[in-house]
């Protein structure tokens, strides 16, 4: 995790570790359109405050702008970011790839 100056140190304990599946709740492409509903992704990097989510899918930003290369970012306390959870208990709309 990078360092920052601060006042009271991060806790060292993230939620989320590079590699982590994870599933979020955003605007992506399934069988060729443009839905917004929970997608799988995986974990590539974390910061103090932030994680960053990579799709195999095309995600789009909430103003409607395609992201390039596939990664979102979210703070650690966001509702749209959660554990990826097993297929039987996943959501209606689930894509995995």
């Amino acid at each position: 995790m990078a360092k920052s100056p601060f006042m009271r140190p991060p806790e060292e304990d993230s939620l989320y570790q590079v590699g982590d599946p994870v599933e979020v709740f955003c605007d992506h492409e399934k069988n060729g359109e443009r839905i917004r509903d929970w997608v799988r992704g995986i974990v590539v990097q974390v910061d103090e405050k932030m994680v960053a989510v990579q799709f195999r899918t095309n995600v789009y930003l909430t103003d409607g702008w395609m992201v390039p290369d596939h990664i979102l970012w979210f703070p650690f306390d966001s509702h749209l970011i959660q554990d990826a959870k097993k297929d039987a208990a996943r959501p209606t709309g689930y894509q995995s790839s």
